[in-house]
């Protein structure tokens, strides 16, 4: 399997040229996702080191530039805001790229490569086939058109961080062990503790953060299993925040106010500050989600529970004792509605409290241990 791999990631006739190949405008692209960008973050450390004197920019929505902004192998974030389009095609346009690297795989980035006049510019390849049709197989929406060099897909059972990594042979980056790590302003971790403060929280209080949001519904788990968990950690001698977008306020309010002492601080943080405040908590339990790949990024403990998606394609990366899952026979079924799923979200509504608090004491644990070696 790992020649056909390395056969299949180098089948771009030019490829040995393109490694050797210097280049000195980069931008890099992933617009959006909490997740997604924690998982370009490798790609931006390696295009460092093969590029050391390059001019390396991130195209990405302001609501995210805040996670990579502080990055020292980035120069710029070139922000992607629709109100300002024009001005953003005039930017990007006269930036003189030499090579764009599309991660984000759709119409509208494809098209930003385009503008960009890049005599080199990089993406997925087109989506192949899979028995299982509702998760990530390829670039999307045509855009693959766009891009002069594709990054072959010989599998899919791989994480996505290793998926992008697959751009390595093409431009002939190092092969170290992925540095996922997130850099953020003393602002952001300021402002998180003042946060913290207004809600009777003290800078030497040990803080356990819920995030129970996520953008598929079936990836959500039970309400009244999150609260659960809340309550032991406040029986246990926690501060407990309960965080999460304006979106997430109707479930974070609901739990919070079913683990009587738990802060709600849901539609409070900016992505940005949501990593400062996983990074000032002990532990972290969320469903499969971005602030689930916040916490792997700033090495946190943590537990995630999972149910429709795969764990090997994007769970905890390198992190398989965070995640909690039953094994069902339909699992992973990577359906997004709960009006898809014919067995009444049995993976979520069977997955009890206690199964959790399990995991996290266990983690706590080996956590304990570990700082106790160092």
């Amino acid at each position: 399997m790992n020649g056909q791999i390395e056969n299949a990631r180098t089948k771009n006739a030019d490829a040995p040229t393109l490694q050797s190949a210097e280049f000195s405008r980069i931008l890099l692209i992933k617009l959006s996702g909490l997740g997604d960008v924690a998982h370009t973050l490798p790609v931006l450390v390696k295009l460092r080191a093969r590029y050391p004197r390059a001019r390396i920019d991130w195209l990405i929505t302001p609501e995210h530039a805040e996670i990579v902004r502080c990055h020292p192998a980035l120069s710029n974030v070139v922000l992607f805001a629709r109100r300002d389009f024009l001005d953003l095609l005039k930017q990007i346009r006269r930036a003189k790229y030499d090579l764009v690297i599309d991660l984000h795989g759709q119409a509208r980035s494809a098209f930003f490569a385009l503008v960009s006049g890049a005599r080199v510019r990089i993406g997925f390849d087109r989506p192949v086939k899979d028995i299982i049709r509702h998760g990530w197989r390829g670039a999307r929406e045509w855009s693959w058109i766009a891009y002069t060099h594709r990054i072959p897909i010989p599998t899919l059972d791989v994480h996505a961080i290793d998926r992008y990594l697959w751009l390595g042979p093409l431009l002939g980056l190092d092969d170290n062990p992925p540095d996922l790590t997130i850099h953020l302003s003393s602002q952001t971790a300021r402002n998180v503790q003042r946060l913290l403060e207004e809600h009777g929280v003290q800078p030497s209080k040990a803080l356990a953060v819920l995030a129970p949001g996520t953008i598929w519904e079936t990836k959500r788990w039970t309400i009244e299993g999150f609260a659960a968990v809340a309550r032991q950690f406040l029986e246990d001698g926690f501060a407990v925040a309960v965080a999460g977008t304006e979106r997430d306020q109707p479930r974070c309010r609901q739990i919070a106010t079913a683990a009587l002492g738990a802060c709600d601080l849901s539609g409070k943080t900016t992505p940005a500050e949501l990593a400062a405040l996983i990074q000032r908590a002990e532990v972290c339990v969320t469903n499969d989600s971005g602030a689930m790949h916040l916490a792997v990024s700033l090495g946190k403990p943590m537990v995630s529970v999972f149910g429709p998606t795969s764990p090997i394609r994007v769970g905890p990366y390198h992190r398989p004792e965070s995640v909690v899952r039953l094994d069902l026979p339909c699992s992973p079924c990577n359906y997004r509605w709960l009006s898809q799923c014919p067995f009444d979200h049995a993976c979520m509504k069977q997955l009890t409290s206690a199964m959790v608090v399990e995991r996290v004491r266990e983690i706590l644990r080996t956590a304990k241990s570990h700082a106790e070696l160092l």
